[in-house]
C-alpha cells in the first residue's frame, strides 16, 4: 500500500493541490486524470519520491518495491535491451552482477564461495533464473522483436526505447507500479497487450493516461485532480464522468432550491416586517434566511475546445482511386502494389504496428511524397486537408498564431481568425504567441484550426491525438464523428478509432488488408490477427515439423 498524507504542492503562490489524503491499496488500478497543468505528473513524482511536496508525506508499506516508468530515453544507452529490462528489479540485477564478478575472479577463495552461495540462494528466491525469459516475454508483448533483445539501447529508435522502459517498469512483479502516459508511442496492439497485463496484475497500479478506452479497461478507481484537490471515485473513467456530472447537477439543483427559498423568505420579510401582527414571523424568517448558505461551485480547470470540420462543398461519388502503389523507405518496401477505391461515405482507420507504412501512404496521397510505382487520382469534387505526424516545419518561424492562421483562412479578417482560435482555446493574448514557443498540444490545436478553416471535404490525419489532453481528444472524437466528408486517419486512441471508422485498413509486409467494419468487429472476426499477437513456441514447432 502507498498513501499520501496531507500532501500539498505549491508552484509559487499557486497550489496545484492541498491537504491530499489518499490510500492506494493492493489489487486496484487507479487512473489519475485532470486537465493539462493540473498536476498529474507532479503527483506521480511526489508518490515516487522524485519530488518533495510543499508539506505532507508519502508512506509505503515496509518491504514493498515501487517501480516507475522512466522518461529519460538515453539513460540506459550503454546497456543491452535485456539488461535494461532486468534493471527494473534493482536488487536482482545487482545480485546477478555481483555473483558473475565473483565467479570471474582468478583467485576464487572459500570466502568468495560462501558469498556466492548466499547470493545464489537469494537469486533463486527471487526467481532469478527466469529473469531473461520473463524480460523477453514482456519485450515481445510490447512489440520489441527478439533480434533486438541483445542490442545496445543506443541502437534503438525512440519509440522502441519507450517500450523497453515500459517493460523495465513492469518487470519482476513490483508491489507498486507508477505509470505516466504508458500508452504513448504504443500501437493499438501493444496497448491491448498492456491492458491485459494490467487487468491481470495483482498489486497496486497508479497510472496517468489520456486514453479513455484504456482507463475504462484497466481502472478500478479514478483519482481526479480538479478544483485544487484530488478526489477518489470508485469505478472506471465512464463511471467517474457520470458521477462527477451528477455531483455538479445535484449541487446546482440544491442551490436552485435554496435560491427559491431565499427569494420566498425575502419577499415575506419585505412584505410583513412593518406589520405588528406578523413581526414575530418576519423575525423568524430573518433567522432562517441567515442560516441558508449556497454551495460554492468552483469552476472546473477542464476546458473543451470546439472542433467542427465543415466542408465548403458536398463530396461526389468519385473520391480516390489508388492503383498498385509501391514505396521503399530506408531499404524496406513498406508499400507493395497497394490498390483501393474510396467512396463518399468512407471513414478509414489505418491500424497495425507498422507506423512507417501508414505514414508513407498518407504522405503519398496527400502529395507530400512520390510513390516508386503506381498512381492515385482524387475525384474532381474533393478537396483535401492533411495533418502530418511531424508538424515541426510549420512552427519554426516567429509569426504569431493569428498571423500564421490568417494565411490559410479564406476570410483574412483578424476577428474571424481569432474566432476560430478562440474555439481552440487560444483566447485573448494567446493569439499573439509566437509559433516557435508553442507546446506539442498547442501545435496540434493550431493544425486542427488550419484544417477547420480549409473547408476540405476529405481530411487525412496521422496520429492527431498525440499531445492532446483528454478533453481535446474527446472534442476531436466528436468532430470526426459528425464530419460529413471522407476521413483517412491513424490514432493510438482505441475509442477514437472504434467510434469514427467504418472501414479498417492494415498494411502487413507491404500488403493491404481492407475490411468494411468497425475496429472491434475487425479484431473479433480476423483469427489471423489474433494469431499474430498470440504466436506461441508450440505453433512454431508444429510449423517446423
Amino acid at each position: 500500500m502507498i498513501s499520501a498524507n496531507n500532501i500539498t504542492y505549491r508552484v509559487g503562490k499557486k497550489a496545484l493541490f492541498e491537504d491530499v489524503n489518499i490510500k492506494f491499496t493492493e489489487g486496484n488500478c487507479y487512473g489519475v486524470i485532470g486537465a493539462n497543468g493540473a498536476g498529474k505528473s507532479t503527483f506521480l513524482k511526489i508518490l515516487s519520491g522524485a519530488l518533495e511536496p510543499t508539506s505532507g508525506d508519502i508512506a509505503i508499506t515496509p518491504g514493498q518495491r515501487l517501480s516507475v516508468l522512466e522518461q529519460d530515453q538515453s539513460r540506459y544507452d550503454e546497456f543491452s535491451v535485456l539488461d535494461t529490462v532486468i534493471m527494473g528489479n534493482k536488487r536482482l540485477y545487482d545480485i546477478r552482477i555481483e555473483k558473475d564478478a565473483l565467479y570471474a575472479k582468478p583467485d576464487f577463495s572459500d570466502e568468495d564461495g560462501m558469498k556466492a552461495a548466499e547470493l545464489e540462494s537469494e537469486f533463486a528466491q527471487m526467481d532469478g533464473w527466469n529473469a531473461e525469459p520473463d524480460a523477453e516475454t514482456l519485450l515481445n508483448g510490447l512489440g520489441i522483436e527478439t533480434e533486438l533483445h541483445g542490442k545496445q539501447m543506443s541502437e534503438l529508435k525512440g519509440s522502441e526505447k519507450v517500450k523497453v522502459l515500459l517493460a523495465k517498469a513492469l518487470f519482476g512483479n513490483p508491489d507498486i507500479l507508477l505509470l505516466d502516459e504508458p500508452t504513448n508511442h504504443l500501437d493499438l496492439s501493444s496497448i491491448e497487450w498492456l491492458e491485459d497485463f494490467l487487468i491481470n496484475f495483482d498489486n497496486t497500479v497508479i497510472v496517468v493516461s489520456h486514453d479513455r478506452y484504456f482507463l475504462n479497461k484497466v481502472c478500478t478507481n479514478i483519482a481526479d485532480i480538479d478544483y485544487g484537490k484530488i478526489t477518489l471515485f470508485a469505478g472506471n473513467y465512464d463511471f467517474w464522468f457520470e458521477s462527477s456530472q451528477l455531483i455538479v447537477r445535484q449541487q446546482k439543483e440544491a442551490n436552485r432550491k435554496k435560491e427559491e427559498k431565499i427569494k420566498e423568505l425575502q419577499e415575506f420579510i419585505q412584505r410583513f416586517s412593518a406589520n405588528a401582527s406578523k413581526s414575530k414571523q418576519a423575525t423568524s424568517r430573518k433567522r432562517a434566511l441567515e442560516k441558508i448558505e449556497l454551495e460554492d461551485i468552483k469552476p472546473s480547470s477542464r476546458q473543451y475546445p470546439y472542433i467542427n470540420f465543415k466542408p465548403n462543398r458536398e463530396i461526389g461519388n468519385d473520391v480516390l482511386i489508388v492503383r498498385d502503389l509501391s514505396k521503399t523507405v530506408h531499404g524496406v518496401k513498406v508499400l507493395d502494389k497497394i490498390s483501393f477505391i474510396l467512396g463518399r461515405t468512407d471513414k478509414v482507420a489505418l491500424v497495425g504496428p507498422n507506423e512507417l507504412a501508414k505514414t508513407t501512404l498518407m504522405q503519398i496521397i496527400s502529395g507530400e511524397m512520390e510513390p516508386d510505382e503506381g498512381d492515385y487520382k482524387w475525384g474532381l469534387t474533393t478537396t483535401q486537408s492533411y495533418f502530418p505526424k511531424d508538424n515541426s516545419r510549420e512552427f519554426q518561424s516567429e509569426d504569431t498564431i493569428v498571423e500564421w492562421l490568417r494565411q490559410y483562412s479564406p476570410d483574412k479578417d483578424t476577428q474571424f481568425v481569432r474566432g476560430y482560435l478562440g474555439r481552440m482555446l487560444f483566447k485573448g493574448e494567446d493569439g499573439t504567441k509566437k509559433l516557435n514557443v508553442l507546446s506539442g498540444g498547442e501545435r496540434v490545436r493550431c493544425m486542427l484550426s488550419k484544417m477547420m478553416v480549409s473547408g476540405a471535404n476529405v481530411i487525412i490525419l496521422d496520429e492527431p491525438t498525440d499531445h492532446l489532453d483528454m478533453e481535446a481528444i474527446s472534442a476531436l472524437n466528436n468532430g470526426l464523428i459528425k464530419f460529413p466528408g471522407v476521413i483517412i486517419f491513424s490514432s493510438r486512441d482505441h475509442q477514437v478509432v472504434e467510434t469514427t471508422a467504418n472501414r479498417i485498413m492494415e498494411i502487413i509486409d507491404g500488403k493491404l488488408i481492407d475490411r468494411m467494419s468497425t475496429y472491434d468487429e475487425y479484431l473479433a472476426s480476423d483469427e489471423e490477427i489474433k494469431k499474430r499477437f498470440t504466436f506461441t513456441l508450440s505453433e512454431a514447432d508444429s510449423k517446423d515439423n
